[in-house]
């Protein structure tokens, strides 16, 4: 049995040259690798006027076994031959080891490679990758494969600690520089002492043109980043420098972003970007902060505003959802500005950010999120609605990446399941861990209640903090307030109606009803709807038969179930209360088909009315499939509230 192990490339931050100085003093033997008893040198040449070395050592190393595994194979050590290929003027170091103990049953062959960065001359790249063959081994070939395993695991980690130690050791001896090999230089790279403590702090403090990253600037403006996620920042700007000769590259905050949604992939996190750089072009989104100007209904309407700091310093965003007209910000302002108001909101997150970076000196690449979903109903679910924010969720994924740090949703009622499944779906995986939730009223008085991630005296007050808010409170939009171009301005003509695509136009005389008829095959599905009253009044209900029924668009003045010879309460049930809808009123609504069967929407003009009535209708059905885990709340949560009149 063959088996391969290969550890990931580790980067040291230092030059070729120096660690090679300090690779040099693991041998013979090293303190952090006692498994290692001795090495040999057995032959030693040096060519190419030094600038090349192969250096061949047998290595005696302690078998790292259970006493009686030991006993039984009858060894305490093992030995290897280890060959070193060193090129000065290549600067790279290949290491190739094999086992001279046992060889005839296990084949152990690692390689190794130490080579100058690609992108940085001043780091230097490790590799390493091995091969177990395990040909015939007394009966252990098991035993054997989780042992070598286990060493090789060992030995990867250890392995940086060891030269981490030595450049230490060389620094305390005043040797934080070694020379590159010259053509007219002797083979050895002459040792010098100097006060340079490190590389990167021979560096000018970041600038936009500079390649290398100083330490000190990761710190403050990027957080913790591993070696390897350095270098990877660092291929990825001099990529987009390469690919983007007429745009402005942006800042490494930016590029971290992109290259952490794309899990560090260069060349996925560089086409995200490229797509996001054209679309900021095309829709001029580097001058949205100058030149947005918002219109009087957000002002005096949206309920969302930034508010201070959570307790990590991101800058806090408040979104009351809950007071929020979404129907009537559609039609007065339209979906495209309110694409346009929440690019806004991120633009000026993005500014904020970097404020909180200067304020608290610490990375901030980020900002929290608080929803309040207090008053939620079956009018949020209005299909254009959440049509437009799944367009605003997608467009905000693609070009503002891990901007999100933290939600908070507080206050949420039975009714958000619903949103959220629909939602969810279209938000990234990573994003969507960032989600907390607080179900009840008080979101305070909890175990990990709201002050865990908001200083206590910025918890706004109507969420039982003391702190008073400038977000406004949202509510209802006048209706004198909607566009010109709505469906109420029109006549209520079929074709005018902005969501025509969606909605079917019905006319009915006095006394008139019009019925649809849903069979309904999956249990637990939902049934929702949304109904534009556009002249005199409509009365509506909702009924439900386990007879079958057929779909009729015949003008007519009496029910399907009288039609059929049913009686309500024997052969049908009404599910929903008759409500009046009054003109220009919009009413939404939601039902759990609980069980299969005929489902029937009813409208009907009253027959006092001194005319004929128009509406606007739509419906859809929610698979159970997708609302699994969702729907157990939805009955006694809608029957009382699923009609909002307006």
């Amino acid at each position: 049995m063959v088996q391969k192990y290969e550890s990931p490339v580790r980067i040291y931050k230092y030059p070729f040259e120096l660690v090679m100085a300090a690779y040099e003093r693991r041998f013979p033997t090293c303190p952090q690798m006692p498994i290692v008893l001795d090495c040999e040198v057995i032959d030693d040449a040096e060519t190419d006027n030094g600038a090349k070395r192969e250096t061949k050592r047998r290595c005696k190393l302690a078998v790292d076994a259970p006493y009686l595994f030991k006993k039984i194979i009858g060894i305490d050590v093992a030995y290897f031959i280890q060959t070193n290929f060193l090129d000065m003027k290549a600067r790279t170091l290949n290491i190739e080891a094999i086992n001279e103990t046992f060889s005839s049953r296990i084949e152990i062959f690692e390689k190794c490679r130490y080579y100058a960065h690609p992108e940085n001359p001043d780091w230097t790249c490790f590799d390493q990758v091995a091969t177990l063959d395990i040909k015939n081994f007394f009966g252990f070939e098991h035993s054997m494969e989780k042992m070598g395993m286990k060493q090789y695991s060992q030995t990867t980690q250890k392995g940086k600690e060891i030269i981490e130690f030595f450049i230490n050791e060389l620094k305390k001896e005043g040797i934080s520089h070694v020379d590159r090999w010259k053509e007219d230089e002797s083979a050895e790279p002459a040792a010098t002492s100097t006060t340079t403590v490190s590389i990167s702090s021979e560096k000018p403090p970041l600038t936009r043109d500079n390649s290398i990253l100083d330490a000190d600037y990761i710190a403050t403006y990027l957080g913790q980043l591993s070696p390897l996620q350095e270098s990877k920042l660092v291929q990825f700007r001099k990529k987009i420098e390469e690919t983007n000769h007429e745009r402005k590259v942006p800042d490494y905050q930016t590029l971290l972003r992109f290259l952490r949604a794309r899990d560090f992939s260069i060349d996925k996190a560089a086409t995200m970007l490229q797509e996001s750089l054209q679309w900021r072009e095309e829709h001029r989104i580097d001058d949205i902060l100058s030149e947005y100007k918002t219109p009087v209904v957000v002002e005096k309407y949206f309920p969302g505003g930034w508010h201070h700091h959570d307790n990590d310093g991101r800058p806090l965003y408040i979104l009351r959802l809950g007071n929020m007209d979404v129907k009537g910000l559609l039609k007065s302002v339209g979906e495209d500005e309110l694409l346009k108001l929440t690019l806004h909101i991120c633009e000026e997150g993005l500014k904020l950010m970097k404020e909180a970076t200067k304020l608290f000196g610490k990375p901030i690449w980020n900002w929290c999120l608080l929803v309040d979903l207090d008053g939620l109903s079956m009018r949020h679910l209005w299909r254009p609605g959440v049509k437009a924010l799944l367009r605003i969720i997608e467009t905000v994924e693609k070009n503002y990446p891990e901007t999100m740090g933290r939600v908070l949703i507080v206050r949420a009622p039975r009714v958000f399941p619903v949103l959220w499944t629909i939602v969810s779906a279209f938000i990234d995986e990573n994003t969507r861990s960032k989600f907390l939730f607080f179900g009840g009223p008080d979101c305070l008085h909890i175990e990990d209640g709201l002050e865990h991630y908001i200083p206590t005296e910025k918890i706004p007050s109507f969420l039982g903090g003391s702190c008073i808010t400038m977000i406004h409170e949202g509510g209802l939009i006048p209706k004198h307030l909607y566009k010109s171009e709505s469906v109420e301005e029109h006549n209520g003509a079929p074709h005018s109606h902005e969501h025509h695509g969606l909605y079917k136009s019905v006319d009915l005389k006095p006394g008139q009803m019009f019925e649809l008829i849903i069979k309904n095959t999956d249990p637990k599905s939902v049934l929702t709807w949304d109904i534009d009253v556009l002249k005199n009044d409509i009365l509506f209900a909702l009924y439900r038969t386990d007879k079958d029924l057929e779909q009729s668009f015949n003008d007519s003045f009496s029910s399907v179930f009288d039609n059929a010879g049913m009686q309500e309460g024997v052969h049908y049930t009404r599910l929903e209360e008759k409500v009046r809808c009054k003109p220009k009123e919009g009413v939404q609504g939601s039902h759990e088909m609980a069980t299969a069967g005929t489902y029937v929407l009813q409208w009907m003009c009253p027959p006092s009315c001194d005319g004929p009535a128009q509406l606007m209708y739509f419906h859809e059905i929610l698979s159970s499939a997708n609302y699994k885990g969702s729907m157990t709340s939805l009955q006694s949560g809608f029957s009382s509230n699923s009609l909002q009149s307006r």
